[in-house]
């Protein structure tokens, strides 16, 4: 049976915004989603990969797409990929598509030809391995705003007004270690998770942190999550997760598969799950769990 790792991080209370190029509109936007009947604001998975390589690059692992600040841009290391080497390709997969030749005796070696005789493009991909998901704000967005006018001389667009939402944002993740090119590189998917500061995109202009105030980690043969988007806030602003203790409780769940990290054992109900492996940080779990991974590994 393959063994699966997969991940529900939420995180601290932040204000989230956005910020605007020099030569965009006056209003600045959050991204939003319907949750459960209420408006909620949302980052997408996108930004989230992106600071998980960057993540990878700045600690010194060998990554394909490297981001340079001084040019705003990617440097890429080669254009074919290796997942043996990159750990982003390995983890985060790829993809390049190129449009086919207009005759298709021009074909291209490699490009494939329809029944029509016309060139078809080629397309080099790996799926990836590590599969995130958009993060949810915990709260709903009541529709705060703040306005703003930019420093030094005046033109049209100096006014400007900003949406802000204070709140946490929870989201997951999944990965099967066995498809990876080397399956030990699903503990560096952990640690990025663990350690993420920031994500991408116009957040990245306002800091908010989006480590993890707690992480629910789960290594089994169970092929299905069944604990993403497990967090709920409560009137008090405590994080509780129901959800997962239902799971549990109903044996969806086997307890010792779960390993917790984070205030989140402060909620009461939290003692109430004999066999789940506690821990007080959120590091702590991330290190017990990939041990139990390296040892479902080497099994």
């Amino acid at each position: 049976m393959s063994i699966h790792v997969f991940g529900a991080i939420v995180t601290a209370p932040g204000v989230a915004a956005n910020n605007r190029g020099a030569n965009e509109g006056n209003i600045t936007t959050l991204q939003k989603l319907l949750w459960k009947g209420q408006v909620h604001t949302t980052v997408s998975a996108e930004a989230i990969r992106w600071a998980v390589r960057y993540h990878w690059q700045r600690a010194g692992m060998p990554v394909n797409r490297r981001w340079n600040d001084d040019k705003e841009d990617h440097d890429w290391q080669n254009l074919a990929f290796d997942p043996v080497v990159y750990l982003d390709d390995d983890l985060l997969g790829y993809m390049d598509a190129k449009a086919p030749k207009e005759d298709g005796s021009d074909e291209a070696a490699g490009e494939k030809t329809g029944k029509k005789g016309k060139a078809k493009g080629t397309t080099t991909k790996r799926r990836g391995v590590l599969e995130v998901t958009r993060s949810i704000s915990t709260t709903p967005f009541v529709g705060d705003m703040t306005f703003n006018a930019k420093s030094g001389e005046k033109g049209r667009t100096s006014l400007y007004g900003t949406e802000v939402h204070a709140t946490r944002y929870q989201y997951g993740f999944a990965l099967t270690p066995e498809r990876l090119t080397v399956p030990e590189r699903a503990a560096a998917a952990i640690d990025a998770v663990v350690s993420l500061g920031e994500v991408a995109g116009n957040h990245s202009r306002f800091l908010f942190d989006f480590s993890p105030e707690s992480i629910i980690l789960r290594v089994t043969e169970d092929p299905a999550p069944r604990l993403l988007y497990c967090f709920e806030e409560r009137e008090d602003g405590k994080i509780g997760a129901p959800l997962l203790m239902d799971r549990i409780k109903s044996g969806d769940i086997a307890p010792e598969e779960i390993f917790i990290g984070g205030n989140i054992l402060e909620w009461p109900y939290m003692s109430m799950l004999p066999g789940v492996n506690l821990f007080h940080g959120v590091k702590a779990a991330a290190e017990a769990c990939k041990a139990a991974l390296a040892a479902r590994l080497k099994g």
